[in-house]
């Protein structure tokens, strides 16, 4: 077993959680469909979530060029799918079974409320990106830098103005397609 395949396992762990949480999630509300307010801009937010899970599985495999690792280096990644879990967890509501009332199972304001803090989740993934470029890939100071500046900028927004989510969420969208075909 190689280091990275080694090192790796933990990483994938975590990731193998949130994709297992996040689509968890998905089929709980799918079953709760009567009672579920579905909004196309929370449902998308989920999606991109699921495609930074794969995307840092996808890194990962690049990573298998690392020939020295770091525990440095290890907990940069650990970290890393500790955020994304933590968007994962909270990008799509949960119903707290008050069959009274179903509040907590409207996508839009759940996005507008504890979404956001889906969306802090997401800005530390981004904050842990430049390290892993720069050390790790040996990509671009430039890129390595402005791209995740330019998530991180979007979460923070999404964070900031919840009332802009809708629109957002388009963009954040662009942006997950635009790292997509980068890291393909």
């Amino acid at each position: 077993m190689t280091q990275h395949e080694y090192i790796f396992i933990a990483i994938s762990i975590v990731l193998g959680l949130a994709m297992a949480r996040l689509l968890h999630t998905a089929a709980l509300l799918v079953r709760a469909h009567n009672r579920v307010t579905y909004h196309w801009a929370t449902a998308l937010w989920g999606t991109c979530i699921f495609i930074y899970i794969l995307q840092l599985w996808w890194v990962g495999w690049e990573l298998r060029l690392v020939s020295d690792w770091s525990i440095i280096d290890f907990f940069a990644l650990v970290i890393g799918a500790i955020f994304v879990y933590g968007a994962a967890e909270l990008a799509l509501p949960t119903e707290d079974y008050n069959i009274a009332d179903d509040t907590e199972l409207d996508f839009l304001t759940h996005s507008r409320s504890l979404g956001r803090v889906s969306a802090m989740s997401m800005l530390g993934y981004f904050a842990v990106g430049p390290y892993v470029n720069l050390t790790m890939l040996d990509n671009p100071a430039l890129a390595s830098f402005g791209f995740p500046i330019l998530g991180g900028s979007l979460m923070a927004l999404m964070m900031l103005k919840p009332q802009w989510f809708k629109w957002l969420s388009i963009v954040f969208t662009g942006y997950t397609l635009l790292i997509l075909y980068l890291t393909a």
